[in-house]
């Protein structure tokens, strides 16, 4: 028997007598889970810990969503309708509302809500926690590139490159400005307050995480659900990063006082000689003598 025909019947047998799998499928989300190989196809969920239980709450369908909840804060709950309080002023004792009623939370992912004020389960649910988690990751990635720039053009700490600017009275770039701190201060927070007034008025979730238009000049999210959606799983995996990299940021610089750049200098300047030296004792040559 040749090797060939002795894989084919290899592989027949494998085949024929392989187990069928008896656990649920999840939802696929767009370009997402299937991935093809040397030998054909395969479906893989992505997990943040391998050999983990998924979440029933958290379907795989939101980009970047690796079934990451151990407190379970995205969980959706039932709520309680409670009735007013008894406000009778004559009676010594006011009884409390009676529970008249449950309704269960609605707001599912790009749900959109009708009434302004927005309910209990929106403030507190999967789709709020994602809004401020994208929102937290793109303030974050503007800081993690503004604190490098800052460090590496006035050769101070990000920490206190604001500081030089102040020297001279408030000044950007060398230009002077005809405002004082206080007065900056306030305008900052007029217009940053004012965006997200002006962001949080839009009712659709999804729109007030992706408006588009003019923040999508490129019209790269148009038009093609997989490759949106690998853009949007692309960005929040880089907001991520960026939230952890400026909290070592803030650490390095509570710590050792240094910015970004020089405790980077700092840590190549000791590992270096540390890593060139270990691996010299390994090889079994000597180092050389100073």
């Amino acid at each position: 028997m040749t090797p060939l025909e002795l894989d084919r019947r290899l592989s027949k047998f494998v085949s024929k007598n392989k187990p069928k799998g008896t656990g649920k499928k999840l939802p696929v989300a767009p370009g997402g889970g299937s991935r093809k190989g040397s030998s054909g196809k395969y479906q893989a969920d992505e997990l943040w810990l391998p050999n983990t239980d998924r979440p029933e709450w958290l379907d795989g369908s939101l980009p970047g969503d690796r079934g990451f909840d151990p407190l379970g804060l995205s969980k959706p709950g039932d709520f309680l309708q409670i009735d007013l309080d008894q406000q009778d002023q004559n009676k010594a004792v006011n009884a409390a509302g009676n529970v008249i009623g449950s309704f269960a939370s609605a707001a599912q992912p790009g749900a959109v809500s009708n009434n302004a004020l927005a309910p209990y389960d929106e403030v507190f649910g999967l789709g709020r926690f994602r809004e401020n988690e994208l929102i937290h990751g793109r303030w974050a990635m503007l800081a993690c590139l503004g604190a490098i720039v800052a460090e590496a053009g006035t050769g101070i700490s990000w920490a206190d490159a604001g500081k030089v600017e102040l020297d001279a009275g408030t000044q950007y770039l060398g230009f002077k400005l005809p405002f004082s701190i206080t007065q900056l201060t306030v305008i900052e927070a007029i217009l940053v307050g004012g965006a997200e007034i002006y962001r949080n008025r839009e009712l659709d979730t999804e729109k007030r995480k992706y408006p588009g238009g003019p923040f999508d000049p490129l019209g790269l999210t148009t038009g093609d659900s997989e490759r949106t959606f690998k853009l949007q799983t692309a960005e929040i995996k880089h907001g991520r990063l960026a939230m952890i990299a400026f909290l070592g940021y803030s650490v390095q610089a509570a710590v050792t006082g240094e910015g970004a750049l020089g405790s980077l200098a700092k840590f190549g300047n000791s590992f270096a000689p540390e890593l060139v030296e270990e691996i010299e004792q390994i090889a079994g040559a000597s180092p050389p003598q100073t």
